[in-house]
């Protein structure tokens, strides 16, 4: 197996520079959700009112996902991407401005349609500009450096405790700095990509299908079972730091880091991800890491403090999402190249219509005492959906395509 970054050698330099310019807008998005679940209980908020919040997020996701696939597909997936990315910044503006849920409300519903415009674009566009030679390895390159930007986004709160001492501010005036701060960073991220990008050219559709027999039927499959990962991931992780406050008082200065630790585990093991692919077969690598994964997330409902309740996080994240980028190939090696806007829409979107349902229902169990529960139900839903993946996948084959219409030329960056 390679190890090391000499792994990502064959993966096209535009699509580098398209995976690190977007670094800017995760560093946001990581201070962001570390601050709906681990902050806004500190300013009151309850177990079920982050819930809601969560919720709306991904029911504003679902509202727009369609759309913004048939979209992606036929004005182009490089415009609605930066559309989406725009979303970001006023989002944490309204963090950074105002304690009202009300207009948390409308924040985490900017940052579901963003959401939208990035996952029914973001994939589609690494698939379009790769090949199936090199486009593991450039899906295990997003996430690593998806990971690690996020992260850093995530440990911020781990810094707040001393510079309040320098300067003075309270947690709530430092954390709307950093709102503020980060609001401005991650415009960086929609202004480079528009120039990196302004070149590259896409094939667009007319209509909406998706061809019965050589796309649907296999995206299908493969969406049903994600439903019932989202299923049982919405129950309780979205909301694992908010059980860490009610189970251990644990605020954002230690679960924010131990997000972003998870997070920066997660990076470096998804180096690895293509690899094993590679000796394995890409299901029977996300077999392997899903499976494990699911062991360290039923032990964190037994966890006797804190430190157990970290490692069980950390190593349940890095094997859980060691399989996020082979998954995201081998949805993409499903769907035919005019159609994957589309796919990627109707795979998230399945994904998170059970995951806003079931993380208000996460919410409400942990506010009414039960800590494992949460956990047991996520537990039966992953068992179910991975065990069915194997059984229906384990034969499958890609698609062959052609190479990609962009090659491995400089970027304006260099």
């Amino acid at each position: 197996m390679k190890l090391g970054l000499a792994v990502f050698r064959n993966v096209p330099r535009q699509v580098k520079w398209l995976i690190y310019l977007l670094s800017f807008s995760n560093v946001g998005v990581g201070y962001f959700w570390v601050a709906t679940a681990a902050y806004l209980p500190e300013r009151g908020l309850t177990s079920g009112d982050v819930g809601i919040i969560l919720a709306v997020n991904g029911l504003a996701f679902i509202v727009a996902a369609i759309p913004m696939g048939i979209m992606a597909d036929r004005m182009g997936r490089k415009r609605i991407l930066i559309w989406g990315l725009l979303g970001t910044p006023p989002a944490l503006l309204i963090y950074g401005i105002t304690s009202s849920f009300e207009w948390l409300l409308l924040a985490s519903a900017i940052t579901g349609v963003s959401e939208g415009a990035f996952l029914t674009t973001w994939n589609a566009l690494i698939a379009d500009m790769t090949t199936t030679e090199n486009r593991s390895e450039a899906f295990s390159l997003s996430f690593l450096a998806a990971s690690l930007s996020s992260g850093v986004g995530l440990a911020l709160p781990l810094v707040f405790p001393p510079l309040q001492g320098l300067t003075g501010l309270t947690s709530e005036g430092m954390h709307t700095a950093f709102f503020i701060l980060l609001a401005v960073l991650t415009l960086v991220s929609p202004l480079t990509l528009h120039q990196l990008l302004k070149d590259h050219s896409e094939t667009m559709r007319t209509g909406v299908s998706l061809r019965r027999g050589e796309n649907l039927r296999p995206m299908l499959k493969f969406s049903a079972l994600n439903s019932l990962i989202g299923l049982g991931a919405g129950i309780i992780i979205p909301l694992i730091p908010t059980w860490m406050f009610i189970r251990f008082g644990a605020s954002d200065a230690i679960t924010g880091p131990l997000m972003a630790v998870a997070s920066m585990t997660i990076a470096f093991a998804s180096v690895g991800s293509a690899g094993l692919a590679r000796r394995f077969g890409m299901v029977k690598a996300i077999v392997m890491c899903q499976g494990a994964s699911t062991v360290f997330m039923m032990a964190l409902a037994f966890a006797p403090g804190m430190g157990p309740a970290a490692l069980f996080y950390v190593l349940r994240s890095a094997l859980m999402n060691m399989a996020t980028p082979l998954s995201d190939s081998f949805l993409m090696g499903l769907i035919t190249k005019e159609e994957r806007g589309l796919a990627s829409a109707i795979n998230s979107l399945v994904w998170r219509l059970p995951n806003s349902v079931t993380t208000v229902i996460g919410g409400t169990l942990l506010a009414a005492g039960y800590h494992v529960l949460p956990f047991a139900m996520a537990t039966v839903c992953y068992v179910v959906s991975i065990s069915l993946f194997y059984s229906i996948f384990r034969n499958h084959q890609p698609l062959v395509e052609d190479a990609p219409a962009i090659g491995d030329r400089p970027s304006p960056q260099g």
